[in-house]
């Protein structure tokens, strides 16, 4: 099995359906679980406050820069949130599940 890692990317409401759906399809990733969040960040030296939504991306690491390179095409940001955490462990099952999923 292939290192897993979690991938975070903020999209504007209703932005990350589109991200979300060709990730998984062509299995880019396993699952993206979305939730809608508040975002306060510095952009362009102006505080901002906004509603996003957080994609929380399943995936292995082998598959992090072409579902990063997708990302990036899909996405109406500018410089979207590409933040890539290390899975260190979880249900034996479920990560074999997900290993399967990609690729």
């Amino acid at each position: 099995m292939s290192r897993l890692v979690l991938v975070l990317c903020t999209a504007p409401p209703g932005g990350s359906e589109n991200i979300a759906k060709a990730v998984v399809e062509e299995r880019l990733a396993a699952c993206v679980n979305v939730c809608p969040v508040r975002s306060y960040y510095t952009w362009q030296e102006t505080l901002c406050r906004d509603a996003e939504e957080l994609m929380i991306i399943k995936t292995e690491e082998r598959m992090v820069e072409q579902l990063s390179r997708r990302i990036k095409e899909l996405h109406s940001y500018e410089l979207p949130e590409i933040v890539i955490l290390p899975v260190v462990g979880g249900d034996p099952g479920y990560l074999q599940w997900l290993s399967r999923s990609v690729g």
